[in-house]
């Protein structure tokens, strides 16, 4: 904007009211969101010499994550915010003239005998008195601007600056990734329940036509049906409230048709590439591997009864038999991390979104699927 530049200066000389120190939404969310990432790179760094290495890790994925999530939506809002301004700005591009004019014209006044009216001390009074009345007008005027400049070019510096915190996120996201991989590796074996037979898992992947089929012949693959609950925690007291396994967005719904008009009994819960898969419950694995058309599949039960299936994963973590503990990570999701710039291409585009990858969630009853809405909390947004 061709005003832009004088009419900061000129402003910027002025002492700023009180509205001008209330805080830029804006700037403040997203320089909130960049805090985010700094801590969780902190995180970072002491969970890799930790104890609990594996928990620490994985609550430091979460973190990067959701710091990740909060930078994009405070960046997509300050772009928003930032074109809105400058929208705003540039229809008022002639008032804004007129105003930089007689701000000028008051400055170089400079003597109050420049004010004297030809007419006499009469004109004089008049004028003084239309001055007088003009003046806080124009004062506002004037400190409206200047908090509205002083926005713009306070979100201009934000978007400037995230470009290298997002860098050194990304790359610590990738780092605390292969170290929880690690980490999992490295660990001791977990309490296992049963011991998977092989030759039994072979057999019912070979007949398997159907998820149903699949989790009905579940008990065989591991000698007989489970006793009692798998883990230290009753999972129907939280029937209803628990978190879904990843971070995203519901894309369907239980009995909802997709694009080719197949109509599933779970969930599908739109996901970023690489998303962190945690356990919603402590729960006894019952099956992990390829199924069907599923891609990477995890089944969990968390009571003798209860199955929790969950497919499209790509990398997947524990082994059949294993007992995993409540927010335990189960795995990562598919697809390839965006880069620094894809993600402020998203974001000058106004959506900041890359939701590319798909979970697909179920929730079995003695053998019936159920809707996952009567378990799961299934408000949250990405």
């Amino acid at each position: 904007m061709r005003l832009f530049g004088a009419l900061f200066a000129l402003l910027c000389c002025a002492p700023m009211g009180a509205h001008a120190q209330q805080p830029l939404r804006p700037a403040v969310a997203a320089q909130a969101a960049l805090e985010e990432l700094r801590a969780a790179q902190q995180m970072l760094e002491e969970a890799k010499g930790g104890r609990a290495r594996v928990a620490a890790l994985s609550e430091t994925v979460r973190a990067f994550e959701a710091g990740l999530s909060a930078v994009r939506a405070g960046l997509r809002g300050a772009v928003i915010r930032e074109r809105a301004l400058s929208l705003r700005l540039a229809g008022q591009e002639e008032e804004i003239a007129a105003l930089l004019t007689v701000l000028q014209a008051r400055g170089r006044a400079g003597s109050p005998s420049l004010f004297l009216h030809p007419q006499g001390a009469l004109g004089t009074a008049r004028a003084g008195m239309i001055v007088s009345q003009m003046t806080p007008v124009l004062s506002a005027q004037a400190e409206e601007l200047r908090e509205v400049l002083a926005e713009v070019s306070s979100l201009r510096q934000l978007q400037a600056g995230a470009e290298s915190r997002l860098q050194e996120a990304l790359g610590a996201v990738q780092q605390a990734r292969s170290a929880l991989s690690q980490a999992i590796g490295d660990r001791t074996e977990l309490p296992r329940k049963f011991s998977e037979d092989a030759v039994k898992t072979a057999l019912l992947l070979a007949t398997a036509e159907t998820l149903e089929s699949f989790a009905g012949g579940l008990g065989e693959i591991s000698g007989g049906p489970l006793m009692g609950q798998a883990a230290d925690e009753d999972v129907t007291l939280r029937k209803g409230q628990l978190p879904l396994p990843v971070a995203g967005r519901v894309l369907r719904r239980a009995g909802e048709a997709d694009a080719a008009g197949i109509v599933r009994a779970g969930l599908v819960v739109a996901t970023r590439p690489r998303a962190l898969v945690s356990a919603p419950a402590a729960a006894t694995i019952r099956y992990q591997g390829p199924l069907l058309d599923f891609g990477n599949v995890l089944i969990l039960e968390p009571k003798a009864g209860l199955l929790m299936v969950f497919a499209g994963l790509d990398l997947v973590y524990g082994r059949t038999g294993e007992v995993v503990a409540r927010g335990a990570p189960l795995g990562l999701m598919g697809g390839k991390q965006a880069s620094v710039g894809e993600i402020l291409t998203q974001v000058g585009e106004g959506t900041g979104s890359d939701l590319s990858q798909s979970l697909y969630l179920e929730v079995r009853e003695d053998n019936e699927p159920v809707n996952p809405q009567d378990w799961f909390r299934t408000e949250r947004e990405e």
